[in-house]
């Protein structure tokens, strides 16, 4: 997945280079260890006490979730909601959004490398740059709201070590999260220092790749009153290690270097290069920590203050060559073709104050938040600009270096109604400013070195440095029509403005004779969504419901190329979704059995586009597209320690009309990386081995169908359709012993050790410039086994 900067230079250069070849291109532990997830209605509830050694009552509490902003139980929530329990996070040793996909019905992923994480649900992905899922920790969003920063790939690998739970809100969630929500929200929720009593955990876990290098992580956790009752913080830390498992193996490539004239039409130059040989050269060190500081000086008054900082450095992407037509392994192993090392590193700091007040009739909540990203990264761009220039250059090895920056400052202040037989309401302002900057150069590097080439004119700088500011004001309540009968009605006004320079210098930028300066473009938007939501509630334990929900994500100011035209939009414009949904929510009264099932349709109009205007990469917008599916989870409990878990998804998301050549899209083509099918099935079996040592053992199936993969107008030209990513199935193991306050667990990953695909490039407009015309795909990790050992006092 190239981001919008490299987007740019790219398209910049293409364009460029046919004018002339001297210019440029442009948690602690719940209760049931093998509890798999707590998903359905009447699972343990995931602030069940942390660190307790004595059996909890796994069907007598309800799952209680903060989707609508209050706290509910999952029975209540009148749209299609799933929950992860930090219990079943760390037993299923989902430390990153790959691991836990399995868990939660239609959550799908593209991705290359950690950090680098595209959110899908429900079918809505066109390949952006914006991002469509909102993803939150606790009440602070992350992450971009704008269309230039790369939004769409910086998802927010959070950490999951000492969680009380993730929430999966699908389909639009405009008025209570607005923007970037098109096809839902993930919210991580942390867990609450608790001034009633010390804890700590450690965990340490050690795992090795089939074919790769060892891996190992630590984890620490501690809960400390300060004042009884009052003051407490609760802190935790991390550092993890992944393996590496790709290898550069020297292959060789060639490429063009002299073009064909018309006084000498067969001239021709081939030069030739070979990859480097290093192997694992994709390992990923991530850490960090979070600490949260609760103050609670009277029942009506509470404040935490909490702050997250995690770094992920990628040495390489996940990414392996595959042949361009049946996308089969080449070489017999995850190959890479590395010229220059890559790397990605990423940095997310967080941080976030929120106070309740109750004042009686209602509770007044503010939420302050300030959070940054940085990330820096370099990537191999050898054999592309090489098969580009042609050699006016040399033929030197050439990498983008790329340096995103974003800040965003965020105060949400509402007030909300008590629990009560009638209604239950929320009001609320919400601002946001938020600063960005993307930096992109290309460099050329003696060949084999880490040394620059010097006496070459400057190749190419971009910059381009944005504004987002938003004001919205939101409203939600729910009426009771009795015992049988709610209503939810919601509703948000949203306007905001963004402004952007630009300056271009470099000849592969349009620039050859020094910087270029573009007018400063602005924009704005006025949007209103809405979402109404009956519900019938059949008894205690069973529910109907139905929900009409608008989602939106903003538009914003563009990127232009060189020489601009006034026919060059300046601008582009938000794009919205409509969704219909009905569902049932129910469980028998013994809550041995209970199931969420719901159907939606989803209208997803002027889809925002990555296009071409005078062979220059910008933000457009295209046509329309519709999603229509069922999803379900369902949980068996048939004994006492005994637990079924089955999630499913069918979703049919495809084009409506064309979308422009540069994209390759046609009408009737799936949505990438959408399959139509997608099973999850968990069965676990805890038991009592002698006194207070129990021991679990528990297995896992994901299966997907086949994929439409990135579009390629040049494959489908040829072939009458896109390139479609194979179906595959993912076998997990784990087991474990309680031995008190230590548990010891070993698990293994992708047991059959499929070859699975979760990103793919194109040979549009550009053909491959990788070794043997091969196309690069993201994989899921080989098979990996590992043991953990946690400790808790």
């Amino acid at each position: 997945m190239r981001s919008l900067g490299a987007t740019l230079l790219i398209a910049s250069a293409t364009a460029a280079l046919s004018a002339a070849s001297a210019q440029a291109q442009d948690a602690s532990r719940p209760a049931s260890a093998s509890d798999p997830s707590v998903n359905a209605p009447g699972n343990v509830s995931p602030d069940a006490p942390v660190n307790s050694t004595a059996p909890q009552p796994e069907s007598t509490q309800d799952i209680i979730v903060t989707a609508q902003k209050r706290e509910q139980t999952l029975l209540q929530v009148p749209q299609s909601v799933s929950v992860v329990s930090g219990a079943a996070l760390e037993t299923q040793q989902a430390t990153t959004f790959q691991d836990y996909l399995k868990l939660v019905p239609g959550l799908q992923l593209t991705q290359s490398q950690e950090g680098n994480s595209r959110i899908i649900l429900r079918g809505i992905n066109a390949g952006g740059v914006g991002s469509a899922v909102a993803v939150y920790v606790d009440d602070t969003p992350f992450g971009s709201s704008s269309g230039l920063i790369n939004g769409g790939v910086l998802a927010g690998d959070f950490d999951t070590f000492d969680l009380a739970r993730i929430e999966v809100l699908r389909g639009p969630q405009g008025t209570l999260y607005g923007a970037n929500s098109l096809g839902g929200l993930l919210k991580f929720v942390t867990n609450t220092p608790d001034p009633s009593k010390v804890e700590a955990r450690v965990r340490g876990s050690v795992e090795d790749t089939d074919g790769g290098q060892v891996g190992y992580a630590g984890n620490a956790m501690i809960n400390l009153p300060i004042i009884s009752d009052k003051v407490a913080i609760r802190a935790s830390g991390y550092y993890r290690r992944t393996g590496g498992f790709v290898d550069s193996i020297g292959l060789p490539y060639s490429f063009t270097v002299a073009a064909p004239t018309a006084a000498n039409p067969k001239a021709t130059a081939i030069a030739s290069r070979t990859s480097r040989i290093a192997n694992d050269i994709d390992p990923v060190n991530s850490y960090g920590g979070r600490a949260s500081l609760l103050i609670r000086p009277s029942d009506a008054l509470s404040v935490r203050l909490s702050a997250i900082l995690q770094n992920i450095d990628v040495n390489a992407p996940d990414s392996i060559e595959v042949d361009p037509f049946t996308l089969k392994e080449l070489y017999g192993r995850p190959v890479q073709s590395q010229f220059v090392p890559q790397f990605t590193n990423t940095a997310y700091r967080l941080y976030n104050g929120t106070g309740d007040l109750n004042l009686g009739f209602a509770t007044l909540t503010s939420v302050t938040s300030y959070a940054t990203l940085r990330q820096n990264i370099r990537t191999d761009e050898t054999g592309f600009l090489n098969t580009v220039l042609m050699g006016a250059l040399g033929t030197p090895d050439f990498a983008l270096r790329q340096t995103t920056r974003q800040t965003k400052f965020t105060q949400e202040v509402r007030l909300s109604t008590p629990t009560n037989k009638y209604f239950e309401g929320l009001i609320g302002g919400y601002y946001t400013h938020e600063t960005g900057n993307l930096d992109q150069a290309y460099q050329a590097y003696n060949p084999g070195t880490l040394t620059q080439v010097t006496g070459l004119p400057l190749l190419a700088m971009v910059s381009v440095p944005s504004v987002y500011n938003e004001y919205a004001g939101f409203a939600n309540g729910t009426v009771h029509f009795g015992p049988m009968f709610d209503l939810t009605l919601g509703g948000r006004y949203s306007h905001n403005n963004q402004r952007a320079d630009q300056i271009n210098n470099g000849i592969l930028a349009g620039a050859a004779a020094g910087p270029v300066a573009f007018p400063e473009t602005r924009s704005s938007d006025n949007v209103f969504t809405y979402s109404v939501a009956p519900k019938i509630n059949v008894n205690n334990h069973a529910s109907i419901y139905g929900r009409v929900a608008k989602g939106y994500r903003p538009g914003g100011p563009n990127v232009l190329p060189a020489g601009a035209d006034a026919t060059t939009p300046r601008t582009f414009a938000p794009d919205t979704v409509t969704s219909y949904e009905a569902g049932f929510k129910g469980e028998t009264l013994d809550r041995k059995f209970s199931i969420d099932v719901a159907a939606f349709h989803i209208d997803w109009n002027r889809i925002q586009l990555l296009a071409v205007v005078n062979n220059f990469g910008i933000n457009a917008n295209g046509g329309k597209a519709v999603s229509d599916g069922v999803e379900f989870t369902a949980t068996v409990r048939p004994a006492q320690g005994l637990n079924f878990t089955a999630n499913g998804a069918y979703t049919n998301a495809r084009l409506k009309e064309n979308t422009s050549f540069i994209v390759g899209g046609f009408a009737g083509d799936q949505l990438p990386y959408s399959p139509k099918v997608s099973i999850g099935l968990d069965g676990s079996y805890e038991f009592v081995l002698t006194g207070e040592t129990k021991a679990y053992f528990g297995a896992s199936l994901r299966s997907l169908s086949r994929q439409t993969g990135t579009y390629d107008f040049g494959f489908y030209s040829t072939y009458g359709h896109q390139r479609q990513i194979p179906a595959y199935e993912v076998v997990d193991l784990r087991a474990g012993v309680h031995l008190g306050r230590f548990e010891v667990e070993a698990y293994a990953k992708n047991l059959t050790n499929a070859l699975g695909l979760t990103s793919l490039s194109t040979t549009f407009p550009t053909p491959s410039t990788l070794p043997n015309g091969a196309l690069a795909a993201g994989v899921i990790r080989p098979r990996t086994a590992g043991v953990a050992i946690t400790a808790g006092f």
